[in-house]
């Protein structure tokens, strides 16, 4: 697959979306309820997804919709590296604090609280899978969606200099 073509895009959101079914399959089958900085990361699995469906859609301002997705990749990396040290550093907590008011008072926890309402603990214990936390997972995705939208973008200036 081309980098940069329309089915390079559509792949990127679908492993995007993919994630966050995954976050939902963990919240309304297994009963893991979401912390602000889970709701925080799924906003950016969201964002890389609508950004890659608009890139693959519009060809001529692919770049600016490319570039939108790698910037909610980044933010995404951000929450879930400090996530995950949180997990690391179990004396420090997100807890009910101020994020979570704020997550919850977004217009989006109000429009579908059932992907974006935030009622857990950041450092609550939830069993790993396959060796790793849920947010170190999330990270690891997230990395590796970013990197690849970094990586066609990169792809598309080299073949536009030459």
């Amino acid at each position: 697959m081309q980098a940069n073509s329309r089915a390079y895009f559509l792949l990127i959101a679908i492993l995007s979306f993919a994630m966050v079914g995954a976050a939902l399959y963990l919240q309304h089958v297994e009963g893991y309820q979401p912390c602000p900085l889970c709701v925080m990361q799924r906003f950016a699995f969201v964002g890389i997804g609508i950004f890659s469906l608009l890139a693959a859609i519009a060809q001529n301002i692919r770049t600016l919709w490319q570039g939108l997705g790698m910037l909610s990749g980044v933010a995404g990396i951000a929450v879930a590296g400090y996530h995950v040290s949180l997990l690391l550093n179990p004396k420090a907590s997100c807890g009910i604090d101020p994020l979570e008011n704020w997550v919850n008072q977004l217009p989006t926890a109000r429009l579908l609280p059932q992907l974006f309402y935030s009622d857990g603990l950041c450092t609550a214990p939830l069993p790993p899978l396959l060796g790793l936390s849920i947010p170190a997972w999330s990270l690891i995705w997230l990395v590796i969606l970013t990197l690849t939208l970094a990586v066609g973008l990169i792809r598309r200036e080299k073949h536009y200099r030459y």
